[in-house]
């Protein structure tokens, strides 16, 4: 069995040789730039200048070297910026800048920053709908955004590997944080519906443009599709499920149906931190098919718990050790003890892709990576 048949099997709910393993094929799965060169050392790999490929999150591309070592199962891409869009960046005495293509300001400290935060939004001064439909949108169209990707699936597909390809941007309510500015964007669904979800409505509206342009050209080698949003806090979902199922719901349904019509035989992976346990089977009747990151330190995410209420529907590809507490902060032996326990939930009747809860972080060390690869290596094994 090679590692997309591994994979397929465990999306169709059957046990395959062993649990799937997936690194970096997602910017929701990957690693951090200091993480990764850390592991290549500790790997005794060549040196090599980290290759960033999601410059907000500084998350490493990881090389074929890495991925032939740590036996990944599953490769994946994201589509670029438009070829049109040129780059913004500056920075003064404290901060480096960059201006993403949807206008977004972003800042990272020159001296040891870990990541960009969100400094500036360009629609925080929007008023009406109108404001909305003006702002200079990026081209989802745009022919460059998928340059070399079809050669880079074909690869990977020739390597034994699944694909999974990834969307033009993050989800609604994301978006409007980042669009609206935080404070602005929850006040405008407590008290400017309509400004909300003409915003919302853009959202869905260039991501169907998207996909519609690049399922036709690639959708044949495209075994996952990675759509997302952040709905989930530590303890709570960050609307409350009734302004969820009025807002978000409906359009996402939109966008799962248009996705779906396109790719009939893809899975949709869909990516929403924290605790979404009150929204699971809202996403389970709009088309998701795939749960991830799968907060399990969240609120309501328990693996046990989700696995028997939700596993008949739901693929679990994440969860596999907590990376708020145990991934950075214990030990190796801790570390294999909680994928062990992970995948005794997960695993049975598969299901399950292993990965990290999200991204592996910058203060995680070699060691604590590879004791976890190891324990899915001795405990991820079926039969």
């Amino acid at each position: 069995m090679d590692s997309r048949e591994r994979v397929l099997t465990a999306l169709r709910h059957s046990e395959p040789d062993r649990v799937p393993y997936d690194l970096s094929s997602t910017p929701v799965t990957g690693i951090h730039r200091i993480a990764y060169a850390g592991l290549r050392n500790e790997l005794g790999l060549p040196k090599r200048d980290p290759v960033i490929w999601h410059q907000m999150q500084q998350l490493a591309w990881v090389d074929d070297d890495v991925h032939a070592v740590m036996e990944t199962d599953v490769k994946g891409l994201r589509p670029k910026s438009a070829g049109t869009w040129t780059p913004q960046e500056r920075q003064d005495d404290t901060y480096l800048y960059f201006t993403d293509e949807w206008g977004a300001e972003r800042r990272m400290l020159r001296d040891n920053g870990y990541y960009y935060d969100l400094c500036a939004s360009p629609l925080a001064d929007a008023t009406s709908p109108r404001d909305i439909e003006a702002h200079a949108w990026p081209d989802p169209t745009d022919v460059g955004r998928l340059d070399g990707l079809r050669e880079l699936a074909v690869q990977a597909q020739s390597e034994g590997r699944a694909f999974i390809l990834g969307g033009i941007c993050a989800g609604m309510l994301e978006m409007g944080q980042w669009l609206r500015g935080f404070e602005e964007f929850y006040m405008d669904l407590a008290a400017d519906r309509a400004l909300a979800e003409a915003l919302c409505d853009k959202i869905i509206e260039l991501k169907m443009d998207y996909w519609s342009r690049a399922l036709p050209l690639l959708g044949d080698l495209v075994d996952v599709i990675q759509e997302g949003d952040d709905y989930g806090g530590q303890h709570t979902l960050l609307v409350s499920p009734a302004v969820w199922r009025e807002v978000f719901k409906p359009r996402l349904a939109t966008l799962m149906a248009h996705i779906k019509g396109l790719a009939p035989h893809a899975h949709i992976f869909f990516h929403a931190c924290g605790s979404v346990y009150d929204i699971l089977p809202d996403l389970i009747e709009v088309g998701v098919d795939i749960l991830n990151p799968v907060q399990v330190a969240a609120a309501k995410m328990g693996s046990r718990e989700l696995k028997r209420e939700f596993g008949d529907s739901l693929t679990f590809w994440g969860g596999g050790v907590d990376t708020q507490h145990v991934l950075p902060l214990g030990t190796p032996e801790q570390v294999r003890d909680e994928a062990k326990r992970r995948i005794d939930d997960f695993a049975p009747g598969g299901g399950f892709v292993f990965t990290t809860v999200h991204n592996i972080q910058a203060d995680v060390s070699p060691a604590n990576v590879l004791a976890m690869r190891e324990a899915v290596r001795e405990y991820g094994v079926y039969g």
